[in-house]
């Protein structure tokens, strides 16, 4: 009878832990139509093939404006883009720390945007590039990192204590992608081919100064000292996007730096012109983001640059390592048909219904 007892306790503790498994997947949102930021850190773990020469590191400067596929395409390099929005230092160094726990790239690539940033943001922005990370150490370092103080730690741990209020919002995509999503990415990078030209640019506004907080600093070592170990090339971009601005003074600052740790440095806004941008065409957001053509452009001119500076190997002559690149352009060039196609049908990318708030551009 005891054991009888026993077993029906354990299945009883089975049954509630499946269901609120179960009811965290429900909730939690899916970030397949709207928000599409959302779904991108989660993508890397579905890949079963984790060999990358470059991995990106950073926020929407590096997931919007760098296609993989052209990388491969042009010059048999193997990327992937581990971004998210507005994503902090801190995040890029526990999200790359947790990255070299899977693999070793040759190269490490930074962009510094986020250095203008010392204090975490908006929880919406920490969601989106901590809830698709599995549980490790390196999340929960960059929890801590990264929460306001008036979130709670454990609703990251699990997350239905967060989104249990969620039921009045449940819509047909909870539904359909409660088990599975659709994939969006290439690697990491999120295609758009629509074209919005710049009209003009906002003024700067004028900072009180313009240093960097320490804890910026003292996650950039951390960052160099961690590829040192590791035996990794560090590069440090800055995306040729022309806002939020980066000011003359911040670029100096990431110059000195970069010339006292031995780093290269591109600041791309220097190079507009000789990497062909165009703002009336390679756009998709008035000269926030770059669209397709303009990060196929970008791509193929950093690809150059990461050829020319170390070893990289061309992989286009490895039958095996085509054959997966091969699947990965069939996808790419598929949802590139896919989204003129709506363009035509709708005058707008219907699949892609991306939110973004206006302090992003701020």
């Amino acid at each position: 009878m005891k054991r009888k007892r026993v077993l029906n306790i354990l299945i009883a503790v089975l049954i509630l832990v499946l269901t609120l498994a179960f009811l965290e997947k429900l909730l939690m949102p899916k970030y397949m139509t709207e928000i599409l930021e959302g779904a991108l850190i989660s993508e890397y773990y579905k890949e079963e093939y984790k060999e990358h020469d470059v991995i990106f590191i950073g926020d929407c400067e590096v997931y919007e404006n760098f296609s993989p596929v052209k990388l491969w395409e042009e010059y048999g390099i193997r990327s992937f883009i581990r971004g998210s929005a507005q994503q902090l230092i801190w995040q890029s160094y526990y999200l790359l720390e947790e990255t070299l726990k899977y693999e070793k790239p040759g190269v490490v690539v930074f962009n510094v945007l986020s250095m203008k940033y010392g204090k975490p943001q908006k929880e919406a922005y920490n969601r989106m590039a901590l809830d698709g990370m599995p549980l490790s150490l390196s999340k929960l370092k960059s929890i801590k990192a990264s929460m306001l103080p008036d979130e709670e730690f454990i609703t990251y741990i699990f997350p239905i204590l967060r989104y249990h209020s969620r039921w009045d919002e449940l819509s047909r995509e909870d539904i359909e992608y409660v088990f599975r999503k659709r994939k969006i990415t290439h690697n990491g990078y999120l295609m758009r081919v629509d074209v919005k030209p710049l009209d003009t640019v906002p003024r700067a506004k004028i900072l009180p100064n313009y240093r960097f907080d320490d804890i910026c600093y003292e996650y950039l070592d951390k960052m160099v000292n961690l590829c040192k170990k590791n035996n990794i090339e560090l590069v440090l971009i800055k995306a040729p996007t022309l806002y939020p601005h980066w000011y003359d003074e911040w670029d100096e600052k990431i110059k000195e730096y970069a010339r006292e740790n031995n780093l290269l440095y591109y600041n791309f806004l220097d190079y507009i012109d000789e990497i062909g941008i165009d703002f009336s065409t390679d756009t998709y957001d008035a000269g926030l983001h770059l669209n397709l053509s303009g990060a196929e452009k970008l791509s193929v001119y950093f690809g150059k640059i990461l050829k020319e500076n170390f070893n990289l190997t061309d992989y286009r002559n490895d039958d095996e390592v085509r054959k997966i690149w091969e699947r990965k352009k069939v996808f790419y060039y598929s949802m590139k048909e896919d989204q003129y196609k709506e363009l035509e049908t709708y005058g707008y990318l219907k699949s892609y219904n991306i939110r973004r708030e206006e302090s992003e551009m701020n």
